[in-house]
């Protein structure tokens, strides 16, 4: 694992243009320091050094504190380790959070936390503000077997949590979307993919995945749009 604390001096754009497949494992990691607080960041993708469209992972570090900031075009978090608090509350392990444009908080963490995070990526007029900790999430099964929980919809986009089997094919919606592996592992022809693999993809229905043990995974059924 590499922890770089210095920033580039001629910025480039990272992995921005999502007509492309991208996979990214954990064996991938290149952790960032980030400026404003004891918090750690591996960039996924990123338009900008400290602003634009961002997905990434982010883990706060114990008693780590955030300055209150304002997010111009949302923010999307699901909890992945530990417990993630602001303002509205503690929201532990497999909680889903979603703030809307001009939304603005100051995020902690008592005992430190592992967060995915995409920021500034909500479409327009998506002014939901989401908080569901996993007591409060709903499952039920969809097609092939797989058991799903939405967490989030609007318009062509869908939001959710995805549970297949051992040996199950992958039934994901066509069209281009991303998802992490939650727990469990999936296998392509590529190689196998564990836990806090991230795989964004032009066609979800069209990847060729399956998964020997099972697995759980977040999924969001549309890509962002592209970027101004």
């Amino acid at each position: 694992m590499k922890t770089d604390t210095s920033s580039p001096p001629n910025f480039v754009p990272l992995n921005m243009d999502r007509r492309l497949r991208v996979c990214i494992r954990p064996g991938d990691q290149h952790w960032q320091s980030a400026p404003q607080a004891p918090i750690r960041r591996w960039p996924l993708e990123r338009e900008a050094p400290e602003s634009g469209q961002v997905t990434s992972l982010v883990e706060y570090l114990p008693e780590a504190r955030f300055p209150q900031h304002t997010h111009p075009n949302g923010e999307e978090i699901y909890v992945l380790e530990g417990v993630f608090s602001d303002e509205t509350g503690d929201y532990p392990a497999g909680s889903y959070l979603r703030s809307p444009a001009g939304s603005r908080h100051s995020p902690f963490s008592e005992e430190g936390c592992l967060i995915f995070v995409k920021l500034n990526q909500f479409a327009q007029k998506d002014a939901a503000q989401v908080r569901l900790r996993p007591s409060e999430q709903s499952w039920g099964k969809r097609a092939a077997g797989a058991v799903v929980s939405v967490l989030h919809s609007f318009t062509a986009e869908e939001t959710l949590l995805y549970s297949c089997s051992a040996g199950q094919a992958l039934d994901l919606p066509a069209g281009p979307g991303e998802l992490l592996v939650l727990s469990g592992s999936l296998q392509s022809a590529e190689g196998d993919m564990p836990a806090l693999t991230w795989l964004r993809h032009p066609d979800l229905a069209d990847h060729g995945l399956a998964s020997r043990a099972g697995a759980v995974l977040l999924v969001k059924s549309r890509a962002p749009a592209e970027p101004a």
